[in-house]
């Protein structure tokens, strides 16, 4: 039996974005921990009458502030590190050159395996190695086919034979990679609501203003008010917070790891910068 044992929930938002695209995220949490936590944001639910799934494109004016009421106990399990967020999202004035088809067909998986490869900094969870530690990895509800989630199962299983990775003795097993319904989630529903937040406000879509219309959609400004809130708090865990690049490391690369929420801003290795895609360059 593992000495340590984590869960990680997986989910992603918007495919193709005015600036910003494939957004990514991901919260992690020690499993002896997950029904407690759960407990907590279900209660939290509850209080608030939110009896159904909780979806960043759900907001409205009426739901707005029972939002704001979760979000601020999700982020107190934030603070208290008790969940782990990681934001992952690419810039459309990166341009990737020379893609493979191979690399098109599964672009998805293949950006969920950076994700989790790289984002929380698993090869420094267990410094010591004197066990092993397990990794589940919960995604959500896999829009492809059977065959390409199983081949993605074996590519994120070989995760455990990276140097890195066994020194650290992290181990994914095959059988703990599944796909899973985030209704039936609450740590998931949570993630939706920081990552649909992200993906709103780094495409500008708080300033929208319905065609025929001289000001903006009250739905519009209930979101950005729920932005807001997020905003206010990571800015309450690290002031100054840029949502719009990678978070640093001012202790080191085991901040990946130690940090309890943190962006990046995935920049493929071969590229070329295209400024007319940018905020200033489109206006």
């Amino acid at each position: 039996m593992p000495r340590q044992s984590y869960v990680i929930y997986c989910d992603e938002s918007a495919e193709k974005g005015r600036y910003y695209s494939h957004f990514y995220g991901g919260a992690l949490l020690e499993e002896k921990r997950r029904d407690a936590v759960n407990e907590i944001l279900n209660e939290e639910k509850e209080r608030n009458n939110l009896f159904g799934e909780l979806k960043w494109t759900k907001i409205t004016e009426n739901y707005e502030e029972k939002y704001i009421n979760f979000i601020n106990r999700f982020f107190d399990l934030i603070e208290k590190d008790l969940i782990k967020i990681r934001i992952m999202f690419t810039q459309n004035m990166y341009n990737p050159k020379g893609l493979t088809e191979h690399q098109i067909d599964n672009q998805y998986f293949l950006l969920y395996y950076q994700l989790i490869k790289h984002s929380f900094g698993l090869r420094y969870c267990n410094p010591e190695a004197l066990d092993d530690v397990n990794v589940r990895i919960y995604l959500d509800d896999i829009p492809d086919t059977a065959q390409k989630f199983s081949d993605f199962k074996d590519y994120l299983h070989t995760l455990c034979h990276f140097p890195v990775f066994k020194r650290a003795n992290v181990m994914i097993l095959r059988e703990d990679i599944t796909d899973v319904k985030s209704h039936e989630h609450v740590i998931m529903q949570g993630l939706d609501l920081i990552l649909g937040s992200m993906q709103f406000r780094l495409n500008d879509m708080h300033k929208v203003v319905p065609q025929g219309q001289r000001v903006r959609g009250k739905r519009t400004r209930s979101k950005e008010r729920v932005f807001k809130c997020i905003s206010r708090r990571i800015r309450g865990i690290y002031p100054g917070f840029n949502i719009g690049i990678s978070t640093g490391t001012p202790n080191g690369e085991t901040d990946r790891w130690h940090q309890s929420y943190r962006h990046w801003l995935f920049i493929p290795s071969d590229h070329e910068v295209d400024r007319t895609r940018t905020k200033r360059g489109g206006k």
